[in-house]
């Protein structure tokens, strides 16, 4: 059983010895790391280059600046391995991650699996669980969670289901993980879930996770559209929390705007998709025609409810 790692790699001179340190640690022996150095201007590619000659499993990819989802499928395409897990630079895995996820394989589309947060150390608990993904997504998604459940890192997934089913990132937005998510989940057949906690997930300011520009929210927008219009043709599924999902996706783009980023993101939002999306809940629909019908109003009544 071999696995691919992953690893989009940008400016993160700081914190890349301490990822690549957990898997030169690693237990288990037959997995190859891809860093993929994705125009890196700080010291992060001679970091690389060190790291290189010592650690045999590890291999280099350069490529001009195009983002996190471009980086992550310049690895997926060149990887190797029966499995595929993708690792944030900034981020570390336990030492037996990969041990315990041999284990746990047996021809699955993916193994979920718990991780931790390093500014408080929590972690969410999670139960042993064989089911389709599409039913685990149904019954997890929008629960409260330490890491958020679109996460990709606290999943392998078997690298031939990603190719089959064209599961590629996005490539140009922010919050690829929540366009990847539903996507990955719909198509997975087989999936593991074991409550081992593997991977740490740093919390820092200026992180994607942590920033709401414009730009985010233009993605949060598109992502809104662009699932919206996959999930419609989709027949014979519940579609009751994907549907809230996107519903907040398009929620958020708008929830603390300046008046300029409202002028310019209104137009943005695909209004058919939303409404489609907004039919779950009252509460939505109501928030839905509100924020067609002006945004200080949405904010108002969003902040009744």
């Amino acid at each position: 059983m071999k696995f691919s790692v992953v690893i989009p790699v940008y400016n993160v001179e700081q914190y890349l010895p301490q990822c690549l340190e957990s898997l030169l640690a690693q237990d288990y022996t037959d997995f190859e790391v891809i860093c993929v150095n994705d125009g890196s201007t700080d010291r992060s590619r001679e970091l690389l280059s060190a790291w290189e000659i010592q650690f045999p499993q590890m291999r280099v990819i350069d490529r001009e600046n195009g983002g996190l989802s471009a980086a992550r499928n310049t690895g997926l395409d060149v990887a190797t391995g029966d499995y595929v897990v993708f690792v944030d630079s900034d981020d570390w895995v336990e030492p037996t991650m990969l041990f315990r996820l041999a284990k746990a394989v047996n021809g699955e589309d993916m193994i979920c699996f718990a991780c931790r947060r390093t500014d408080n150390n929590a972690h969410d608990t999670i139960l042993h669980e064989q089911t389709d993904g599409w039913s685990h997504y149904n019954r997890h998604a929008l629960e409260h969670r330490e890491v958020p459940f679109v996460c990709v890192w606290q999943r392998c997934y078997r690298r031939e289901f990603l190719m089959d089913n064209s599961l590629h990132f996005r490539e140009g937005i922010l919050h690829e993980d929540n366009e990847f998510t539903p996507r990955a989940f719909l198509r997975a057949k087989r999936i593991k879930v074991i409550p081992d906690v593997l991977y740490i997930y740093r919390v820092r300011p200026g992180s994607i996770m942590t920033t709401r520009g414009l730009r985010s929210k233009e993605s949060l927008i598109l992502i809104g559209n662009e699932l919206s219009k996959l999930f419609a043709k989709e027949k014979g599924i519940d579609k009751t929390t994907v549907y809230r999902s996107l519903t907040q996706c398009y929620q958020m783009a708008f929830i603390d705007n300046t008046r300029e980023e409202d002028r310019h993101l209104h137009p943005l939002v695909d209004w058919r998709c939303y409404r489609r999306v907004s039919r779950t809940k009252i509460r939505h629909r109501i928030q839905y025609t509100t924020l067609k019908i002006a945004v200080p109003l949405f904010r108002f009544i969003n902040h009744i409810f």
